[in-house]
């Protein structure tokens, strides 16, 4: 992806219309598919500066793909007016400097820390073992595995990276899966026993945590499932993910 950065400088009296014209210009972003999303702000300390930000796909897909497709004209229709006003317009590379502020907890906070992710899985692979669909899969299941699977969990949602320091990380996840040929009938138990799991032992139940928790524990599963399939190829080298909140803030009340 490539970020593009507009800069223009808005006299007071035209800032209103110009703040419309975009919000107009914007549908046709919102349509196109080399955009990934955009902003407009403002400043602050000197009103009559704004910045407009668009993700594109890449540097092409804007310069050849959205100026020479459709839903160019539309929206260079509404911002004809401002473009001498324009000071600055380059793209520019993400790098890899970027992450959440303090401000918003993590998941693994929010959760209530690795303390009650230990509860959360001691009480699920109780719930496992006396399961007669997923409990065979763990049926010789070392006792110290739900503090391993809290500690990664903990990890991925960013607590300490304990589990890449001392289990291994990704690989070793990796190879507890591999060729255990995991069953979708079993994969929606273990979902649906983590759910009730995390009902008992009182994780939070707040509809932007519980989104952002079954938003994991839907894809990683998913991905256990298509990687213990014998014959399956999956990535061997990978980061623990780290799962954020997504869409949707924490719940604040």
């Amino acid at each position: 992806m490539i970020v593009e950065y507009i800069r223009y400088r808005i006299p007071a009296e035209a800032s209103a219309e110009f703040e419309a014209a975009y919000g107009r210009a914007a549908r046709s972003l919102a349509e196109a598919p080399q955009c990934v999303d955009y902003e407009l702000s403002r400043c602050v300390d000197e009103p009559a500066c704004y910045i407009l930000r668009i993700t594109w796909t890449s540097a092409e897909d804007h310069l050849k793909g959205f100026r020479a497709g459709e839903h160019f004209p539309a929206f260079f229709k509404e911002i004809r007016p401002y473009v001498e006003q324009i000071e600055e317009m380059r793209h520019y590379e993400q790098t890899q400097v970027r992450g959440p502020g303090a401000s918003v907890p993590s998941l693994h906070e929010w959760a209530g820390g690795t303390e009650a992710l230990e509860r959360l899985t001691e009480r699920f692979y109780e719930l496992v073992k006396a399961d007669d669909v997923v409990g065979p899969l763990f049926a010789h299941m070392d006792p110290g595995h739900p503090r391993f699977v809290a500690m990664w969990l903990a990890e991925v949602f960013g607590g300490p990276a304990r589990y890449t320091g001392e289990r291994g990380g990704y690989p070793h996840m990796l190879g507890m899966h591999r060729n255990k040929g995991i069953s979708e009938q079993q994969r929606r138990r273990w979902v649906n026993l983590l759910v009730d799991a995390a009902d008992e032992v009182g994780l939070p139940d707040d509809p932007e945590f519980r989104a952002a928790f079954m938003g994991y524990i839907e894809w990683g599963t998913r991905l256990a499932l298509a990687n213990s399939q014998p014959g399956a190829t999956p990535v061997e080298q990978a980061p623990v993910p780290h799962w954020g909140w997504g869409v949707a803030p924490p719940y604040q009340g």
